[in-house]
């Protein structure tokens, strides 16, 4: 598990084989998100499952810690576990929450959650393990009326352009619609409590802080390198923007049967 968001892996994909990968994290180094998402997305969840004040949380995937203030809100007298395995967002994550001991980060896989947690929360990295894969890890790892929320990659379509098929086509395996995802997580004993697509504006809480950086440090001046790593931002970013009624992400609220 590389990061905390599929569009952040398959970027990486994208870049040139080659490439310095210091100059792919001057890009994206101290960024607050690796991914689409808003702190609005967290407390829907929170809203839904009715989660305690005092709750146990773990952010599965959880990249340099960018949902895990708004998690932190969801449960101010609990605590919150996040799981990430690349070291630049590990860093990032345990430098963010260094005063707050009710945070702690795991330099570990997301697929051996132990909890038992209220709530296991996921941007994106369902994806690298599967649904029924990850799923099937951490039914165990819930509490009795515990729930997981994930982000997953979605056509809105059945109809999907070339466009749309492009712009995940550097990720293994297809992307599925709604219907597929929700056939996958009830034939492994869940079921769906509620979904919704991720809004315009959880995106743009992603891409718009990386163009920012991408003119920064052009403006400063760049590396053959680094000016890959920008060309390859600002390339799914723009691609996003063209296929964004087609496709994106559906984020899932699931309990077990």
């Amino acid at each position: 598990m590389l990061s905390a968001t599929g569009s952040l892996r398959r970027l990486m994909r994208l870049v040139e084989p080659r490439m310095d990968w210091d100059a792919f994290f001057a890009v994206h180094r101290d960024l607050r998100r690796e991914g689409p998402g808003l702190a609005e997305d967290v407390a829907w969840v929170g809203g839904l499952i009715g989660i305690s004040p005092q709750g146990q949380v773990c952010d599965a995937g959880c990249g340099p810690g960018g949902d895990l203030a708004a998690l932190r809100q969801l449960v101010p007298e609990g605590r919150i576990d996040g799981f990430e395995m690349a070291p630049h967002f590990v860093d990032a994550a345990r430098k963010r929450f260094a005063g707050d001991p009710s945070v702690r980060i795991f330099a570990e896989s997301m697929e051996g959650l132990t909890g038992p947690y209220d709530l296991i929360w996921s941007a994106g990295a369902v994806y690298f393990l599967g649904v029924a894969r990850a799923l099937n890890a951490w039914r165990g790892a819930l509490s009795d009326q515990g729930a997981v929320a994930f982000s997953h990659p979605c056509l809105f379509t059945d109809a999907p352009s070339k466009a749309a098929l492009a712009f995940w086509e550097a990720e293994p395996g297809g992307i599925e619609t709604e219907l597929t995802t929700r056939d996958e997580i009830a034939a492994v004993g869940w079921r769906v409590l509620a979904a919704r697509p991720l809004s315009d504006a959880a995106w743009a809480a992603y891409y718009e802080p990386i163009e920012a950086r991408c003119d920064a440090l052009e403006a400063a001046g760049v590396s053959e390198a680094v000016a890959a790593a920008i060309a390859a931002a600002r390339k799914e970013a723009s691609d996003w923007r063209t296929v964004a009624r087609e496709t994106g992400y559906m984020l899932y609220v699931v309990r077990p049967v």
